[in-house]
């Protein structure tokens, strides 16, 4: 074979790579978190309800929404502008849990038939989100022969760390066969997981508390999986107004330390019922700072807030208000290493200053000039 037919060869099978080649590193300095402080809010979609959002490899931004249809629109450019609505599954039910599989560039969309308990569809898409096509999944019930709901949980991750590297970790939920307030104290929040880049998926041991649904979960540096969740319902005598969270060792298969996140509201403080909350972990090398979100309100769902942590979810000392009218359900998610989106943190949120829902982009120095909440102290941050 001559010198020409060898480079010929080289050259197509260069193009044969994916088209979803990533990063060298999913995390990176804190540095570009640390910029100017900026908060800046767009409209997303202008009817229906349950938004996610995710950061693709290539540093696309993707927000998924919709009831009656799920839909979804793409940033190019770090979340300045957006892109027109892309039709995900028409018609469908939003189910949250929007992943992003870090090892492919694949995307996946949960979407259940109405609201569930209801038949699930996963949808794949392999080009950043432009495109959607059904795919064909598995999904195991748990040791106790429960099939778990993906309704309406927070976005799924990839694990980065440990002995379950390159797993995708979401959080699901158990319904007790229907979604009514006698059955409240039976339902619980659990997750799935896939080792195989979603084609089958185990379902994870119940989180430790029952009346649980609409959770949220986070890799730390270590490994370790923290999970927060809302909570509809509580014993006598026990406030479900605030988060409840729990840890695994396990990548996501069994959960302990079950704790109540006193300083963190779970939606309005007037109704036994909580609200859909955000959570990311910044993809920050060695570093465990968690964003949360959820409305910071006595009466109603508004006044949308930021809370920081830089243990792990120990401690939460510091907030600040996205925004002050109405904010529902959101969901929160971080910039990609050595992308257009890196640096910004996005809150997909209903409500906003129009329209169905919108998307704050904000950094955490914005977030850093927020208030005090007493609940421990700020660090002096590793900027290496």
């Amino acid at each position: 074979m001559n010198v020409w037919r060898i480079v010929l060869l080289l050259l197509i099978l260069t193009n044969l790579q994916p088209a979803h080649a990533q990063p060298s590193s999913a995390e990176g300095p804190l540095g570009p978190f640390l910029s100017e402080p900026s908060l800046e809010i767009t409209q997303a979609f202008e009817r229906e309800r349950m938004p996610n959002i995710v950061v693709s490899t290539k540093g696309t931004v993707v927000a998924t929404f919709g009831t009656g249809s799920v839909v979804a629109r793409r940033s190019e450019d770090g979340g300045k502008t957006w892109g027109e609505i892309i039709t995900i599954a028409k018609p469908g039910f939003q189910g949250g849990g929007t992943t992003v599989d870090e090892t492919t560039g694949h995307l996946l969309a949960f979407v259940e038939d109405r609201h569930p308990p209801a038949p699930l569809t996963v949808y794949r898409s392999k080009d950043d989100g432009k495109t959607w096509v059904e795919d064909n999944v598995t999904i195991k019930p748990d040791a106790e022969g429960r099939m778990p709901s993906m309704h309406m949980n927070e976005h799924g991750i990839t694990l980065r760390h440990g002995g379950h590297k390159g797993r995708l970790l979401r959080p699901s939920r158990w319904y007790a066969g229907k979604n009514e307030r006698a059955r409240w104290p039976d339902h619980f929040t659990n997750a799935v997981y896939s080792d195989d880049g979603g084609k089958s998926w185990h379902t994870s041991a119940p989180f430790p508390a029952n009346g649980t649904g609409e959770a949220t979960i986070a890799e730390l540096s270590d490994g370790t999986i923290y999970y927060n969740t809302r909570r509809h319902w509580a014993p006598d005598g026990e406030s479900p107004l605030r988060r409840w969270s729990a840890m695994s060792k396990d990548g996501g298969e069994t959960w302990e330390d079950l704790t109540f996140v006193k300083v963190l509201p779970d939606g309005p403080q007037n109704t036994n019922y909580g609200c859909m909350g955000g959570l990311v972990r910044l993809p920050v090398v060695g570093q465990d700072i968690l964003v949360y979100t959820n409305c910071d309100s006595p009466n109603g769902r508004d006044h949308g807030t930021a809370w920081v942590s830089f243990d792990g979810g120990k401690c939460w000392p510091v907030k600040r208000q996205i925004f002050e009218g109405r904010f529902a359900y959101s969901s929160v998610t971080a910039g990609f290493n050595g992308t257009p989106s890196e640096g910004n943190i996005y809150c997909h949120f209903e409500g906003g200053p129009s329209g169905a829902s919108s998307v704050a982009v904000f950094n955490l120095s914005w977030l850093l000039d927020g208030q005090k909440t007493g609940n421990g102290s700020v660090p002096k941050l590793k900027i290496d």
